[in-house]
């Protein structure tokens, strides 16, 4: 075949055809075109389909001649061609610049400009001169960073965006500043008594210790009893003495003359003068402490006075029949109420302190809340399956008081004395014999019989153990009874020891911010003109303790401290 202009292909004698056949790429384009005289490139072609080149295709004696056909995309995803009118956009890849690059770029640029930087002209007079700052190395990153704090005003050394103040360093740790930052703390709170910022010392052994023989071993009554004038008054036998804690003098009040009488029940008026005295004949005597005599008595019960309880003028009065009387000592006729619930002995009765409502405690097992203007009782709870003989109301809280059970009991209950609904239980673990509510946090402390005689403190309404003071007593702890300034605690057992435990102690702030304890007189002396036995002093080597456990021994306090939060 003779060749012709354009672009042929020649034929061969091998293969004959009818149509021209051209290779192609998988792309679609033409990968080469081979004629009889050379072989031309595939650039070659391209530079000639930019130029739109012909080819001409000869079959025969037929020739046609027509643009070339060159693809310009290789799709990928098959034939499918983008749609018409959609723009296309190739978002590329993301420039994320390198600081220490930026850093140095930048330092370059401001150096680049130093001299009309570092360069201010000033002029005195007609002459003018120029003040130079000292050159900045260009090769100091950090000399960028200077200028913009140096222009904004701010401190490269501190942290500018942070979520809390940073702590102070050590170096100024003592300043008034850091402990400013400290104590003002948002976290810090102070309304739980635990989170106070000094640490309260509690003692696990009695700051003092006095003898009291002759002590009656019975679980119903009630022996101990603490005025507002300081003066703690104890049962023994037939007597009352009373025991003054500023001067540590003891006294003889009361000495019963009835061969079968004796003492079983105690408890201060509420102005600290007047004492009340259940006997074992069912008597209760009211006398002045003053001067020694005897006010009044008002008989009427049947069989002993257990418990005795004062509002104001009005002394209730508990007996073994299970009857409770109140007695206005104002008139002739004391019996001004009575009050018929239980059906067994009386052994636990106190007032609430805004003379509202009254709770009783029997040998029935049975809790009764008395409205102070009816005799049927407001409510009746039969939770306890033991004596109740453990009394106490919350001195924060007006209606809530707490209850507890005996040996086969061991549970304390508290009680909404206002809908009646009980909110609260713990097991003691031991049996019940008193309860006492602090006056400066909220806590209470329980003293407790068979099997452990221990005493313990809870916190409320979180009921955990604050601590506890194991074996306080070599027998059951029987009676309890807490100083007007709320801070000791007194308790007596059958192993005829009087112990004061500083289990409450306050901790006023001085002029030089130091805790001072709260002064009250612990110190004791054998009672001039007490006959018959009374209250000694403990000199550190008998009773209870024997010798090894706390009281005060040739004047120095000996004691074990538990520390908590």
């Amino acid at each position: 075949m003779s060749s012709q202009t354009g672009i042929t292909r020649p034929s061969t004698t091998k293969t004959p055809s009818t149509s021209p056949q051209r290779p192609r790429t998988p792309g679609g384009g033409l990968s080469r075109v081979t004629s009889s005289s050379s072989i031309v490139s595939t650039k070659s072609l391209a530079a000639q389909a930019n130029s739109c080149l012909t080819r001409t295709v000869s079959c025969g004696n037929l020739t046609t001649t027509k643009k070339l056909e060159i693809v310009k995309n290789d799709w990928v995803s098959g034939n499918v061609s983008p749609k018409k009118g959609k723009r296309t956009t190739n978002p590329g890849d993301r420039f994320i610049p390198r600081r220490i690059d930026m850093a140095s770029a930048q330092v370059k640029i401001d150096m680049a400009k130093g001299s009309t930087l570092h360069r201010t002209p000033s002029f005195s007079g007609s002459s003018a001169s120029t003040h130079h700052h000292i050159p900045v190395d260009p090769l100091d990153g950090s000399a960028y960073s200077q200028e913009v704090a140096r222009a904004c005003g701010l401190n490269l050394n501190s942290r500018i965006l942070c979520f809390n103040a940073e702590a102070p360093s050590l170096d100024n740790r003592e300043s008034s500043v850091v402990r400013q930052m400290y104590s003002r703390h948002p976290s810090f709170t102070r309304s739980n008594s635990n989170l106070l910022l000094k640490k309260r010392t509690i003692l696990t052994s009695p700051e003092k210790i006095l003898d009291a023989p002759g002590l009656v071993d019975d679980y119903y009554l009630n022996l101990l009893s603490w005025s507002c004038m300081n003066q703690l008054a104890i049962g023994l036998e037939k007597s009352v003495f009373v025991w003054n804690a500023d001067s540590g003098q003891v006294e003889s009040l009361v000495t019963l003359k009835g061969n079968l009488d004796s003492v079983t029940s105690v408890s201060w008026a509420y102005d600290g003068a007047s004492l009340a005295v259940g006997t074992f004949e069912g008597d209760v005597q009211v006398w002045d402490v003053e001067t020694k005599t005897k006010l009044r008595t008002m008989s009427g019960h049947a069989a002993r006075v257990g418990v005795l309880a004062w509002d104001k003028q009005i002394v209730s009065s508990g007996c073994r029949d299970g009857s409770i009387w109140n007695h206005d000592v104002r008139v002739h006729n004391h019996k001004v109420a009575e009050l018929l619930s239980h059906t067994n002995e009386i052994c636990g009765l106190t007032w609430r302190s805004d003379g509202m409502q009254l709770a009783s405690g029997a040998n029935d097992n049975v809790v009764n809340i008395w409205d102070a203007r009816s005799i049927i009782p407001k409510y009746t709870k039969t939770n306890h399956t033991a004596a109740v003989k453990a009394l106490a109301w919350c001195p924060w809280q007006l209606n809530l008081l707490a209850s507890g059970g005996g040996t086969y009991d061991k549970q304390i209950h508290f009680w909404n004395s206002t809908t009646g609904a009980r909110v609260n239980t713990l097991n003691a673990g031991s049996q019940v014999t008193s309860i006492i509510w602090s006056k400066e946090y909220k806590e209470f402390m329980s003293s407790h019989g068979y099997p452990n005689n221990n005493l313990s403190v809870y916190s409320y309404p979180s009921m955990g153990k604050v601590v506890d003071i194991p074996a306080a007593h070599d027998s059951r702890v029987l009676h309890s009874a807490v100083s007007p300034d709320g801070q000791t605690v007194a308790t007596v057992a059958s192993d005829e020891n009087l112990k004061f435990w500083k289990l409450f102690e306050k901790q006023p702030k001085d002029g030089k911010g130091n805790g001072k304890r709260a002064k009250l007189s612990l110190s004791g002396s054998a009672g001039a003109g007490s006959s018959g036995g009374g209250l000694l002093e403990d000199d550190g080597e008998g009773g209870g303790d024997g010798g090894t456990g706390g009281g005060f021994l040739n004047g120095k306090s000996i004691s074990s401290m538990t520390r908590i939060r």
